[in-house]
């Protein structure tokens, strides 16, 4: 009698096979991470700038534009944010991120401003 220790071919490649397997299902679930990072990046920074428009207003009694709000309000890295004040007493403003091509938009006492749907919160699309 002759007594092999070891694995088989077969049992070699099942295991690979398998591996594979788990690997096609999990690569996908992880591959958006990187967007849904980017996408809370724009809303936080959206809400954030609501803060310092408030703080802006505050102080000198009008909505301020991004270069105004200097003082105020810095966004985070790879975001652009683009801002308007109208007539000082509403003002509206959309992110991106270089990482997306998702733009998300917020707006406080103005029209509304897509993506967003609702005044004060953020939207993305």
């Amino acid at each position: 009698m002759l007594n092999r220790k070891g694995f088989t071919l077969i049992e070699l490649l099942i295991v690979v096979v398998i591996i594979g397997i788990l690997a096609a299902i999990a690569i996908p679930k992880f591959s958006n991470t990187k967007e849904k990072a980017y996408v809370a990046a724009m809303k936080s920074d959206l809400r954030n700038l609501v803060t310092a428009e408030e703080s802006y207003f505050a102080d000198t009694n009008v909505y301020g534009n991004v270069p105004n709000l200097a003082n105020y309000y810095n966004a985070s890295a790879g975001v652009t944010i683009a801002a308007t004040a109208t007539a000082g007493i509403s003002h509206k403003a959309t992110a991106t991120h270089s990482g997306t091509v998702q733009t998300c938009a917020i707006y406080i006492n103005e029209a509304f401003a897509a993506p967003a749907t609702s005044e004060g919160a953020p939207g993305c699309a």
